[in-house]
């Protein structure tokens, strides 16, 4: 066997490492709960006090996060710029990338919309990139000479590229397109001689509306810090374009999400790049662009770049928010399909710890400290993600069930209901504040949503009773997704890109 097969086997004993941890967790819980119930009680009530501590963990940081958020945007953060860096701040130009994949006219031309017209900045500092696929060639044709002849004189320069279907190594997905985008971008700014040091990249999904001031926070983040190459910057990800058309379960799910981001945002140490992020352009070019042979890119990059840097990396926490659709688009089955295969396709974010664990096994540059913070943080997060939900609201109660099928009555019996109970029951607290927060974030409600000032009132208090339904969905749109794209990932059934669908607001 040559070193080739030999490194393929051992990595992919790396990709099956974490669904087979999940699996083991079921199956042991099971066997438990029949051989000896009540030891399967003292695993439940053990694993719940531990999941309810991390939930209290989790919510003093995102109590943090949400204060940093309440005061970023009291402030106009372009005023405070020019202010602050006078003409420094001109020397920057924004790339944003815009990756498209069959998407309509409507949602590409909301984004530039918001770019050229509602974005507090120079809009001549900015070079926008519209990435089209070859398989969507004659429909991209169109909007990309449509967007082109109404916005080009809004921009420092509008950039069309094409991304060639079939190529190989390719993944096709976002990642791809990207990958091979770079490449083409850096073509042009090597004509333009631009310094790759005052380049700023955003890459964007298609929908991104972002904050008016996002760019003049960002801009003000990267001169201010001491070494904005070696670092990402991270917005907070709402969920808003399309949250008053949406139904109850995607709204939830997103606004899950959001918060769950929130979180990390107060914990730099563990925090990656999720969906819409910004970076250098000079990192972009030392590492060679996105990889093109993955799902959840997003992310990656930060750990390619952690890797290039030998540790000397971070992703910089931005309060500012950049706004999606949810994956709704009218007909509620079709969304509540969209929304499991969204969450799916984040979820194989898993496919991170074999690639973690062989790059930090090869790279003796990163502080050991640094690579466990990273692995534990991974580990555990897809970890739970995929058991907890499961093993709380289902799994927890076989244990008891069989207790009193087998007439076992001592105190921990007896009590453990209750006590179960009183767990979860102080869990709720959390979810009531995140069930506040989310009502408070919420955009105003489009006119043609309002109707009288009790519809309003009514709408709004559905936002917030809305969250009785989030263990549920925790399971359905939380443990499941993770569960399947854990397996998949173990088995070696490689999961391809799904482009989530969006639809005119």
């Amino acid at each position: 066997m040559n070193l080739e097969y030999k490194n393929y086997y051992k990595y992919r004993i790396l990709e099956i490492i974490p669904g087979l941890f999940v699996w083991l967790t079921f199956i042991a819980t099971i066997v438990l709960s029949f051989i000896s119930p009540l030891y399967g009680i003292y695993f439940i009530i053990i694993f719940d006090v531990y999941f309810v501590l991390r939930i209290t963990y989790m919510l003093i940081y995102l109590l943090i996060s949400w204060f940093k958020y309440r005061q970023a945007n009291k402030v106009d953060w372009w005023k405070f710029l020019t202010d602050t860096h006078s003409k420094n701040w001109a020397e920057y130009y924004h790339i944003i990338f815009l990756p498209t994949a069959g998407e309509p006219l409507e949602v590409v031309a909301s984004t530039f919309d918001n770019l050229a017209y509602k974005t507090k900045y120079d809009q001549k500092k900015f070079i926008i990139v519209l990435a089209g696929e070859e398989r969507y060639m004659e429909q991209f044709l169109e909007i990309s000479s449509q967007i082109s002849k109404k916005y080009n004189n809004n921009f420092y320069n509008i950039i069309v590229t094409i991304h060639p279907d079939n190529l190989e190594g390719d993944l096709k997905g976002k990642g791809s397109n990207l990958y091979y985008t770079g490449y083409e971008v850096k073509k042009y700014i090597d004509a333009q001689k631009l310094d790759y040091k005052k380049l700023i990249v955003s890459t964007f999904d298609i929908d991104t509306i972002s904050h008016p001031d996002y760019f003049a926070y960002l801009t003000h983040k990267f001169i201010s810090h001491k070494n904005p190459y070696q670092a990402s910057f991270q917005p907070m990800a709402f969920y808003h374009n399309n949250v008053w058309e949406s139904d109850i379960i995607t709204r939830v799910v997103a606004n899950g999400t959001t918060f769950w981001l929130l979180t990390d945002l107060a914990r730099p140490d563990r925090l990656f790049t999720f969906s819409s992020h910004s970076m250098s352009w000079q990192a972009l070019v030392d590492i060679g662009f996105w990889q093109n042979n993955i799902v959840t890119e997003d992310s990656r990059i930060f750990l390619q770049c952690l890797i290039h840097y030998n540790g000397d990396y971070e992703v910089v926490p931005m309060h500012i928010p950049v706004s999606m659709n949810t994956v709704h688009v009218g007909s509620l089955y079709r969304s509540l399909v969209n929304q499991y295969k969204q969450m799916r396709r984040w979820a194989y974010g898993v496919e991170h710890f074999p690639y973690m664990i062989w790059q930090f096994s090869k790279n003796q540059k990163i502080p050991k400290s640094k690579k466990w913070i990273y692995t534990w943080n991974q580990t555990e997060g897809v970890y739970t993600w995929a058991t907890a939900p499961v093993l709380i609201f289902i799994m927890g109660y076989l244990p008891l069930y069989l207790a009193e099928k087998q007439n076992l009555t001592n105190v921990l019996t007896q009590n453990a209901p209750l006590m179960l109970e009183n767990i979860m029951r102080s869990g709720m607290i959390g979810m009531l504040i995140i069930a506040l927060m989310s009502v408070i974030i919420l955009p105003p409600i489009p006119p043609k949503h309002r109707g009288s000032r009790y519809n309003i009132a009514f709408k709004y208090l559905l936002m917030f009773l809305q969250w009785i339904i989030f263990p549920v969905t925790m399971i359905l749109f939380g443990s499941l997704p993770a569960i399947d794209a854990q397996t998949r990932l173990m088995l070696g059934k490689y999961l391809g890109f799904w482009v989530t669908e969006k639809k005119k607001i």
